[in-house]
């Protein structure tokens, strides 16, 4: 780590203050230098100030989980952010787009944790914890000016995490090569369940690394976006919906 605890502490409250307030702010990057560890302690100095206004942990997604992406940032590994009750929106649901920056909506994959994860067995089968599978749309909203941010800054943001909507939960089956549909308005995009690692179960075992090598907690009953099958698509009012073949649909209206 680079950072002292007191610049951790600092950017956290400038990337919850964004948050609140609405207002993007200029990459980290600008002003402090920052590894991938400062930039997770950044990220759960944020946690903290959203639990500590009552907010509950309630789940994990994945990003960078195209190799597109990956090629794009210059990285090799997903990157792993926290979900809170406060982001979770009921499938069907109305949303004031007016609590965002400039968000944008993603096809994803939900998975649910059956168990905790034990994650200092090396033993642990990641898979075996999981009892469910939804269609889900997630809804990133970084906080950056411009969407100009490092592979740090955006793990700081909590990896750009800002709403979730799942679908009805199905018996846990394979995903794998899905074909997907993403609707926001009259916009649409089409993808498969593959560019997400290859298959969304890959993304399990990511998760589980990423998990173990940051001491982030896996608890039974919680939510995982196993990242995005689609390029994301800006939210506009309107219905957004993610049809999932096979698996079904989510949808939200924005407002």
């Amino acid at each position: 780590m680079t950072l002292s605890a007191t610049d951790i502490k600092e950017l956290a409250q400038r990337l919850d203050s964004a948050q609140t307030l609405c207002a993007d702010t200029p990459s980290l990057s600008d002003t402090h230098e920052a590894d991938l560890d400062d930039a997770y302690a950044i990220q759960s100095a944020l946690i903290e100030l959203r639990q500590a206004r009552g907010e509950q942990i309630v789940g994990v997604k994945l990003g960078f989980t195209s190799k597109a992406k990956m090629a794009q940032m210059g990285v090799s590994e997903v990157i792993v952010g926290r979900l809170t009750d406060a982001m979770r929106i009921a499938d069907g649901a109305e949303v004031d787009l007016g609590r965002f920056i400039h968000p944008k909506a993603e096809p994803e994959i939900a998975y649910r944790l059956s168990r905790d994860v034990a994650l200092d067995d090396p033993a642990t089968d990641i898979e075996s914890c999981v009892d469910a599978v939804a269609p889900a749309i997630e809804i990133i909203d970084s906080r950056y000016r411009n969407f100009r941010f490092t592979h740090p800054d955006v793990v700081a943001d909590n990896t750009s995490a800002a709403g979730y909507v799942v679908g009805p939960w199905r018996s846990l089956e394979s995903v794998t090569n899905r074909s997907v549909q993403l609707t926001v308005g009259s916009k649409q995009a089409l993808g498969s369940t593959a560019a997400i690692l290859g298959d969304p179960v890959r993304a399990l075992h990511a998760l589980l690394d990423v998990a173990r090598r940051r001491r982030i907690p896996l608890r039974a009953g919680q939510t995982v976006l196993a990242g995005a099958a689609t390029a994301a698509i800006e939210l506009t009012p309107g219905v957004t919906e993610c049809q999932i073949a096979g698996i079904g649909s989510a949808s939200m209206k924005g407002r």
